[in-house]
């Protein structure tokens, strides 16, 4: 059996670890505007590439075992797999925090809109 570093699910989780987030990452830094329902997109994307890569991690360090490399114990059977897990951890929480500022930022500005539809109705009704 060909070792795990080799496979097809090793150079997928390669790019959904560093390469997916990384491009995500300076999108969000280089645009000028953007939208909010954008950041929540790519928000959830996040999270969705941080569930891919914990399957990824357990598919891979189930395979590992299975292998006579060494290398492969060493990365997904050894304390280092533990460390593996902290990018999704981080992405997952990056994630959160883009849809979290998504909502808040949209609940800020319907509170507002409320408060001056009130306001109008209250001028309206002193008027008359």
């Amino acid at each position: 059996m060909p070792a795990v570093t080799l496979r097809t699910e090793f150079f997928l989780l390669i790019a959904v670890s560093l390469v997916l987030p990384l491009a995500i990452y300076l999108l969000l830094f280089h645009r000028k505007s953007i939208s909010r329902g954008a950041v929540a997109g790519y928000g959830t994307l996040l999270i969705i590439l941080a569930g891919t890569n914990v399957y990824l991690l357990q598919r891979l360090a189930a395979q590992a075992g299975s292998t006579s490399s060494a290398l492969d114990d060493k990365l997904f059977a050894s304390e280092i797999s533990v460390a593996l897990y902290l990018l999704p951890a981080v992405f997952a929480g990056i994630g959160v925090n883009l849809l979290s500022h998504a909502l808040i930022s949209h609940l800020s500005k319907a509170e507002q809109h409320y408060e001056q539809r009130k306001k109008r109705a209250s001028e309206t009704d002193g008027a008359a």
